[in-house]
């Protein structure tokens, strides 16, 4: 089993779901086919920086440009959101797009389909019109901290 590939699916099921133990995280493992033993699984928490919470395995949040939370990036860095149809545009300042864009990214979150980011841009795309105008509410929630 190449070890990115079963990196990425231990970041995909801490996202999706609370694992709160070495041995809960291999069962997940072991059902999508992956074997893993608990040398493997320590090395793997140690290499992809996670750190365990009372809600279970997370991802250590960086202090560098879009590795923070959404909520953090999107307070510091969006200064407008317009909607078309099911697209939401963010403008930032000049330069910081690309990192509210990433952190958008890392957070997998099911509502959205993908970004494109330029300078001061970012495109997000939602998979229907609803979908986008609840993620705008969401995102107007986190830039005036409501």
């Amino acid at each position: 089993m190449n070890k990115n590939y079963r990196q990425g699916q231990i970041l995909k099921l801490i996202r999706a779901q609370r694992i709160h133990t070495q041995e809960e995280l291999a069962q997940a493992l072991r059902t999508v086919g992956i074997p893993a033993t608990q040398v493997t699984l320590s090395r793997d928490i140690r290499e992809l920086g996670l750190v365990k919470t009372t809600e279970g395995y997370t991802e250590r949040l960086s202090e560098s440009p879009g590795s923070g939370d959404v909520e953090t990036v999107v307070r510091d860095f969006v200064l407008d959101i317009r909607i078309a149809q099911n697209l939401l545009v963010l403008r930032t300042a000049p330069g910081n797009a690309n990192a509210v864009a990433v952190a958008l990214d890392n957070a997998d979150w099911p509502d959205i389909t993908g970004t494109i980011a330029g300078d001061d841009t970012i495109l997000v795309v939602a998979p229907d019109v609803k979908t986008a105008e609840i993620l705008r509410e969401k995102f107007l929630g986190f830039a005036t901290g409501a």
